[in-house]
This record gives C-alpha cells, structure tokens and sequence, in this order.
C-alpha cells in the first residue's frame, strides 16, 4: 500500500452534503461525523478535512492542503495563488453561478454605483468589494460583515454586498440590486507545489475526471431501440443533430440497434416521434457519468 497521501479539503457548510453526494456519485464513500473535522474516504490515499470555503483556498495556497473545493470568489477574495483544476458546476442550490451583488433598500435614492461615494456598505467579501469600488472610482467605507448582512441596511449600513443564487432572500428582505459584483462557481483547486508533484497530480487528475463527469451526466439519458434498416434514417432524423448515435447490427439481417444520449427533458417530445417513425423496444435508461 501506498504511504503517500493527498490532503483533501471539502467545504464545510452549505456546500458539504452536496460535495459529499458529489464524490458519492463518482464513486468515493464520504462519510461525515457531527464529531470530527475529518470525513472518511474509501480511499486510503486521500485524507479529507472539512474547511470553510472562505479559507480553503489560503490554505491550499499555504500547502497545508494539497487540494480543496472552494468558490471561485474565495479565490479572489483572498488574493491566493493555487492552480485551478477544473470547474465544477454545482452549489447548494442549484447548477447556476453564483452572484455577488451589491444591493439596497427598494427605498433607498441609490441608483448607482456611483451614488455611494462616502457611505457605508457591509459585505463578507471586504477585498472583493473595496477592488469593485476602486475599479468604478468611489470611495466607501467597506465593513466587514458577520453575518444577516441583508438585515443591516439601511440603519447599519447604506447598502451591501452579499451573494445569492435565486435572489428570493433580497426580495424577502426588500432590497433590490444596483450592480453585480462577481460571478462565481465552484472550482477544484490545487497547490503550487502539490500540482508539480506527479503522484500528486495524478492522483487530482483522476479524481477531477470522475467528479466532472458526473456533472456531464447531469440531465442526460440514454435511449436505445430497435429499427428495421428501411426506417433508419427516418429514426435518425428524429434525433438530436449534434448526436451521433451508435447503430450496431443485430442477428436479424433486417433490423439494427439504435443507442443515443439525449437531454432527460427531451424524451417526452422525442419518443412519440421515433415509435412513429418506426423504432420498436424503445427503452430509457440513466445515465450516471459521462467521459469525453
């Protein structure tokens, strides 16, 4: 057995069930603990510690972790020099970005960026801020947030900057967006050092791999069917042109297998139409990962 390890950082918080189900599904055992900062892998390569995603990426950089999941806005935020992997499109609620924003009471007489100068503004994200404010010209006095950020306008604070994916905590607390700040998404990010290591990219590699092709998989189906070779290309011409799909001989001289990926949405529409253009034993099945 190996002795080396790779140092896994998963985030703790609201992204750690939906990472922890994420690895799951690319084929790793993590098992988390109320008790314990750091999870159990099935793989006795890879040790795991559970960190905030706004340190992650620090640490990554200081190699205290060899590799971590972490927001691309954390990577910003904190200015830090690590190797990004790959992306990995997922958060805790949906599969969008993330958005920054900066945001005051509908009341509020701010209309723009520029109608703060010399106000108040409170965010998590200070450095990201104070870099937004620099790029537009205006001065505000940034304070950092500890949190109910969207409570504090307009007594504690002029406006703020906070982060949403659907927007329905603003709308809840009356606030309305002046401009967006950043975008983010997820990011599977590496050390300096760790990544030069070739034990250790390899190991990163691989694990990038199987968790992106999951995220591939996402909303695809398989779709495979019998047709008579006479009605092939009216079945092919109910199919998706940027598919190709896979056409295999079958005992019977006169019929082919017909095999294709498509959007799961897509099947409703699609099926009527191939059983009308002839496809017989049509049968949909899950896809679970998909690997270009």
């Amino acid at each position: 057995m190996s002795e080396q390890k790779l140092k896994l950082g998963i985030p703790a918080g609201s992204l750690q069930e939906a990472t922890g189900e994420l690895f799951r599904r690319a084929g790793y055992q993590i098992k988390f603990s109320s008790r314990s900062y750091y999870p159990e892998i099935d793989d006795p390569e890879v040790e795991c510690l559970l960190i905030r995603a706004q340190e992650m990426a620090r640490y990554v950089e200081q190699g205290v972790l060899d590799a971590g999941i972490t927001g691309h806005d954390w990577v910003v935020e904190n200015n830090s020099d690590v190797h990004e992997v790959c992306e990995l499109m997922f958060s805790k609620v949906s599969r969008r970005p993330v958005r920054w924003v900066l945001c005051v009471p509908n009341d509020s007489p701010v209309q723009s960026v520029q109608d703060l100068q010399g106000k108040r503004v409170a965010t998590e994200v200070v450095g990201l801020t104070r870099a937004f404010f620099a790029k537009h010209g205006v001065t505000a006095q940034i304070e950092f947030s500890w949190g109910a950020t969207e409570v504090k306008p307009p007594k504690l604070a002029d406006a703020i900057v906070e982060v949403t994916e659907t927007g329905s905590s603003l709308r809840a607390n009356n606030l309305r967006i002046v401009a967006e700040v950043l975008q983010s998404t997820t990011r599977f990010i590496a050390n300096q050092t760790a990544w030069k290591d070739s034990w250790k990219r390899g190991k990163i590699e691989n694990m990038a791999l199987m968790l992106r092709s999951c995220l591939a998989a996402e909303g695809k189906v398989g779709l495979m069917m019998n047709v008579r070779r006479a009605d092939l290309q009216k079945v092919l011409d109910q199919l998706p042109a940027l598919q190709k799909p896979t056409v295999a001989s079958l005992s019977d001289p006169d019929w082919v297998d017909v095999n294709t990926i498509v959007d799961e949405s897509f099947v409703r529409v699609v099926v009527p139409r191939l059983k009308a253009a002839g496809a017989k034993g049509i049968v949909e099945y899950q896809i679970t990962k998909i690997i270009d």
